[in-house]
C-alpha cells in the first residue's frame, strides 16, 4: 500500500498564511477617551472612561461591621456572589458585586480590554464604596480571574482605603508557569484568529462538584458560553501580571485554594505563595481545603470558606474555624 506523504508545497502555503495573519494583533476593546469621577448610580458603577458597570448588593441590618468588594471570574459576573452574600450580610458584612468590563451585562460582552481597565476599576469602585462606609473596614476578594485583578490592583496602584484582600483561587497560571507549546500556540492564535471562539467542550476538567450550580450557570445566558482567543491571551496577560505582582502584596491576605483544583493547579499557585513579600509572612493566612474545587464559593462546603471569611474579616489573625490555615501550612510545601 502507498505511503501518503505531507504535500511540502500545502504545508509551506499554510506557513505563509499563518506568518501573514501575524501582522494582526490582539483586538481589545480600547477605553474611551474621556476622564469622567468614577460613581455609583442605583444600577451601576460609572467608570472614570465612562462606562456603566452594573452592581449587585447584599445589605446587613444596621450598620456593617465590614465591607467586601467581590470580582467574579472569567466568563461570569457579579451574580457569582448571591449566595455568599446573603451568607455574609446575615452575619453583618455588606458586599457589593459588579459586572466587570467585558462580562455579564456589562458593555462590550466576550471581548478583552486593556488590562489597566481591570485595575483601574477595582481600585476605584473600592474607593467609591469605602466614602459610603467609611469607619468600616474594606476588603477586595477576588474568585479566579478577579482574584489576578485584586492582587495586581494592589499591588500597582494606592489603595490605602482597602484593609486587605481575600483571593480565592486566584488565576496565577501565567506563562511563566505554561509549556513552552502553549505559550507558542496561544501567541499564534491571537496574532492570527483573535476573532475565533472556543467552547471547552471536551476538556476533563471539573470546576466543582456542586453540578446543580454548573448546569444553571449553563442555562445562565450572562455566563460566557463561547470565548474569543484574543480575550483568552488577555486573560494570560492578566495572570502573568498577578505572578508578577506577588512580591508586592503588601496587604494582609486570606488565600483560598481547593486541594482538587483542576483549573488553577498547586504548581502556580505555590509559585505565586512562594514570591509574596516575607515581611508580610505573619498577615498571609493560606487556607486549603481538602476536597475543595476551583469555585470554592460556589462549592458543596462554600458555607465552610463564607464562614473562614466571616472570621477572618472580624479579626485577621484568628485561627480558621475549619481548620484549613492549618493544612493551608503544609500543603504548598510538598511538589505536587
Amino acid at each position: 500500500m502507498p505511503t501518503t506523504r505531507p504535500n511540502a508545497g500545502r504545508l509551506i502555503a499554510l506557513l505563509s498564511v499563518l506568518l501573514l495573519g501575524a501582522c494582526t494583533t490582539p483586538q481589545f476593546i480600547q477605553p474611551a477617551t474621556i476622564d469622567a469621577t468614577p460613581s455609583l448610580s442605583d444600577e451601576a458603577f460609572n467608570t472614570r472612561d465612562g462606562l456603566a458597570l452594573p452592581y449587585r448588593t447584599w445589605m446587613p441590618e444596621g450598620t456593617p461591621r465590614a465591607v467586601i468588594v467581590a470580582l467574579h471570574g472569567f466568563n461570569d459576573y457579579s451574580r457569582f456572589f448571591e449566595d455568599a452574600g446573603q451568607f455574609l450580610a446575615a452575619r453583618g458584612i455588606a458586599s457589593y458585586a459588579y459586572d466587570q468590563r467585558g462580562f455579564g451585562a456589562a458593555p462590550h460582552p466576550g471581548r478583552w480590554f486593556p488590562l489597566d481597565g481591570y485595575l483601574i476599576d477595582a481600585v476605584d469602585i473600592a474607593k467609591v464604596i469605602k466614602a459610603r462606609h467609611p469607619d468600616v473596614p474594606l476588603y477586595l476578594l477576588g474568585e479566579s480571574m478577579g482574584g489576578a485583578v485584586a492582587m495586581t490592583a494592589l499591588a500597582r496602584y494606592d489603595a490605602s482605603w482597602v484593609q486587605g484582600a481575600i483571593l480565592s483561587a486566584p488565576a496565577v497560571w501565567g506563562r511563566d508557569a505554561m509549556p513552552w507549546f502553549q505559550r507558542g500556540l496561544l501567541w499564534l492564535a491571537a496574532h492570527t484568529v483573535p476573532g475565533m471562539t472556543m467552547t471547552g467542550r471536551g476538556l476533563d476538567v471539573e470546576p466543582s462538584d456542586n453540578h446543580d450550580m454548573l448546569r444553571a450557570l449553563g442555562r445562565d445566558p450572562l455566563v460566557i458560553k463561547a470565548t474569543r482567543v484574543d480575550a483568552i491571551y488577555g486573560l494570560v496577560d492578566l495572570m502573568d501580571a498577578a505572578l508578577a505582582a506577588a512580591p508586592s502584596l503588601s496587604k494582609p491576605s486570606l488565600i483560598l485554594y481547593g486541594a482538587r483544583d483542576e483549573i488553577v493547579k498547586a504548581r502556580p499557585t505555590r509559585l505565586m505563595i512562594k514570591r509574596l513579600p516575607t515581611k508580610m509572612a505573619e498577615k498571609q493566612h493560606i487556607a486549603v481545603y481538602s476536597s475543595g474545587y476551583h469555585m470554592l464559593l460556589r462549592d458543596l462546603q462554600a458555607e465552610a470558606v463564607w464562614t473562614d471569611i466571616v472570621q477572618w474579616a472580624f479579626d485577621p489573625d484568628a485561627p480558621l474555624p475549619s481548620g484549613a490555615d492549618q493544612f493551608g501550612a503544609t500543603f504548598f510545601a510538598v511538589e505536587k
